[in-house]
């Protein structure tokens, strides 16, 4: 009998890119798949995918409120679904998929894609910290099967709490595509406009360099992004284009001439990460600016494919953007060397290990 699977999120369906991965991947492994998230004012009609997908509407769409209410609308509708196994995505879905999982006596997973308290938003604000540590400490360890994005954060988690997760990385789908001859002068942000993404560093160093910036993605450093760029007096040169669907992403980003992955120092999930956007550019054959923090590192030292940075401060930032703009035989030795990883790092080798974990729990 087809087991039925139900995933848990908080944010749009049509954007998470790594959910689409897994969600289609289960599927196609035989699994009867729901993705569960949530319905924003602005939300776009939902896409057709191989798996089921439902989307919760909520009176509020940010803040504590909305949290709570979605910690409320989300058990009551799984309440009274069937299902025979259930994943919570990130701390902010665990505690509800936890009670539904005890309610019904089925299995629980937990997919951590970081480490949720250690967030800079959440690890800055005191009262914010000791919830969701209080969730954490409470459920990480009852979710006895789980995996995350990379050895460090597995670790920690086996430090913390004693559990053993696997490492799933979230890996692109290795497709055949065309990598045009020639890139425009964009240097491209994809991703979460959040808070410790070094915006405030990011956008202050494109006086000093020769080409636009992008911004993909929208979060709740927005604000401070927007007057950031009119206190430079920056407008010809930072765009914001907003939350951009997955299929548009990956045409802009192969078009684009880099990309970037910067995190500030503080808050160890920030250290530790292993964001997303790093293979986006990998697979879309564009060098990238990034920082030379563990996860990171190891990769490049297996083939460089772009320059790190230790301190992403404004003229650390504007000098390494300048390196990867006019030193043609690193940007196109960088390049060459995208390609070639790509061909390493692809969702269609971590999805094995991801199958293979399923298979081993409900058979």
């Amino acid at each position: 009998m087809t087991k039925k699977i139900f995933y848990t999120v908080t944010n749009d369906l049509n954007y998470d890119q790594r959910m689409i991965r897994i969600c289609s991947s289960m599927t196609a492994a035989g699994y009867d798949v729901t993705l569960v998230g949530r319905k924003q004012k602005n939300s776009l009609p939902l896409l057709s995918r191989p798996f089921r997908q439902h989307r919760l509407s909520l009176w509020f769409q940010k803040g504590k409120l909305f949290y709570l209410e979605y910690q409320i609308r989300l058990f009551l509708y799984l309440l009274f679904q069937k299902m025979d196994g259930i994943c919570a995505i990130d701390l902010d879905s665990i505690l509800p998929v936890y009670l539904i999982s005890r309610w019904k006596r089925i299995p629980r997973l937990y997919d951590a894609h970081e480490l949720f308290c250690e967030m800079q938003e959440v690890v800055t604000r005191p009262g914010v910290y000791r919830v969701w540590k209080a969730i954490e400490r409470f459920c990480v360890p009852r979710f006895a099967q789980g995996y995350t994005v990379n050895q460090l954060i597995a670790d920690e988690f086996h430090r913390l709490y004693g559990v053993n997760y696997e490492v799933i990385r979230n890996l692109p789908v290795l497709e055949e595509v065309e990598f045009p001859t020639t890139h425009q002068r964009i240097i491209l942000y994809q991703g979460a406009v959040n808070e410790g993404r070094c915006f405030e560093t990011l956008i202050p160093a494109m006086a000093q360099v020769d080409a636009q910036l992008l911004i993909c993605g929208e979060g709740n450093f927005m604000p401070q992004a927007l007057a950031l760029v009119k206190k430079g007096g920056l407008e010809e040169k930072v765009r914001f284009k907003g939350a951009v669907l997955p299929e548009q992403l990956r045409t802009i980003t192969r078009s684009a001439w880099c990309g970037i992955t910067l995190f500030d120092r503080r808050g160890k999930s920030n250290y530790y990460s292993l964001a997303n956007r790093f293979f986006d550019y990998i697979h879309a054959g564009i060098p990238q600016l990034a920082v030379n923090y563990p996860a990171y590192r190891e990769i490049n030292n297996y083939r460089p494919i772009a320059v790190l940075i230790d301190e992403p401060g404004v003229r650390d930032v504007a000098d390494a953007l300048n390196e990867l703009l006019n030193n043609t035989d690193l940007y196109y030795t960088l390049v060459e060397n995208c390609k070639q990883a790509r061909l390493r790092y692809n969702w269609q080798e971590e999805e094995k290990k991801l199958i293979r974990l399923y298979h081993q729990i409900f058979g």
